[in-house]
């Protein structure tokens, strides 16, 4: 049994069989045929946090594949109504797979170390593994390989900077941060990352925006301000005001070069509406790829990983 926490502990040959499994499955699904490779499957929707494309992606996957998928939320009691080593080798037993989305990333680890079938994670204040999946299948998607591929990451060293530089690193894709020094990542984040890549020179970390962007294939950002952080909206506001993605930013990068953000984004903020509203932006074609790389997830866990 496999669970997805992190990226750490994944070896390329699987996530490139994930998102191989993934194109595969898009491809038909364009064509308008959706194997029920995952029929009589049951994936459970942990969620304390609100979501649109991680719950909406997860239960259409389900669906399409010939499965079903269970909306679990405060009413099941999690953390409030009974001990989790009750609640989750329960949980577990009734269904295939559990998504969970939580507000401390420890919750999902002591949650898979007490599951009876694979944990995903869904989002938490650490990481968010699937949306840095679909970036990869994004980005390869455009580039058309990810060879010599650089991604600039714009502002707060957050859950999804994380698990974007984790993954592009194992994949041999240079990945380059710009922030504020007290919006970077730790130095032991750093030293992990570089870590566990497939060369010691792909992770970059800067202060400077154009180092950051110069000759990059892809501009990436997220909102300043996530759930939880409103107040400190305004100090975020000031202190990251030169990192936003507008064309200024672009003229640094590569001629060809795309905007991606995970959205919910705000306009006029850590991007111009320019940008992501004009015809460099992949914004839409990276939200999509929620499903079809989740899609190659689940599949791989629940029916390669078994035989």
């Amino acid at each position: 049994m496999r669970h997805l926490i992190t990226w750490s502990d994944y070896q390329v040959a699987d996530i490139r069989r994930i998102l191989d499994v993934a194109a595969d499955l898009k491809k038909l699904c364009l064509q308008g045929i959706r194997p029920p490779v995952l029929e009589r499957r049951v994936i459970g929707l942990l969620f304390e946090k609100p979501s649109l494309r991680t719950r909406v992606s997860f239960e259409s996957l389900a669906y399409q594949t010939g499965g079903a998928s269970l909306f679990l939320g405060d009413d099941v009691g999690w953390g409030s109504r009974e001990p989790a080593r009750d609640f989750f080798p329960i949980l577990t037993s009734y269904i295939d797979c559990l998504v969970i989305r939580a507000k401390r990333h420890q919750d999902v680890v002591n949650a898979s170390h007490l599951s009876r079938c694979p944990v995903i994670n869904g989002l938490t204040d650490l990481a968010h593994p699937c949306q840095a999946l679909a970036d990869l299948m994004t980005i390869e998607e455009i580039a058309g390989t990810l060879e010599n591929v650089k991604i600039a990451y714009f502002g707060d060293a957050n859950n999804v900077a994380f698990s974007l530089a984790q993954l592009a690193c194992k994949l041999g894709v240079r990945f380059s941060i710009a922030a504020p020094r007290a919006y970077q990542f730790a130095a032991a984040t750093c030293h992990q990352i570089r870590e566990r890549s497939s060369q010691s020179d792909l992770f970059e970390q800067t202060e400077d925006p154009a180092v950051a962007a110069d000759n990059a294939n892809f501009l990436y950002t997220d909102v300043w301000t996530s759930m939880g952080q409103e107040v400190e909206r305004e100090r975020r506001m000031k202190d990251l005001a030169a990192y936003q993605v507008n064309e200024r930013l672009f003229a640094f990068a590569n001629d060809n070069a795309r905007f991606l953000h995970c959205l919910p984004a705000r306009r006029g903020e850590e991007v111009a509406q320019s940008v992501i509203d004009g015809e460099r932006s992949a914004t839409l074609q990276q939200a999509e790829n929620r499903l079809h790389a989740q899609k190659g997830l689940v599949v791989w866990m629940l029916t390669e990983l078994e035989r």
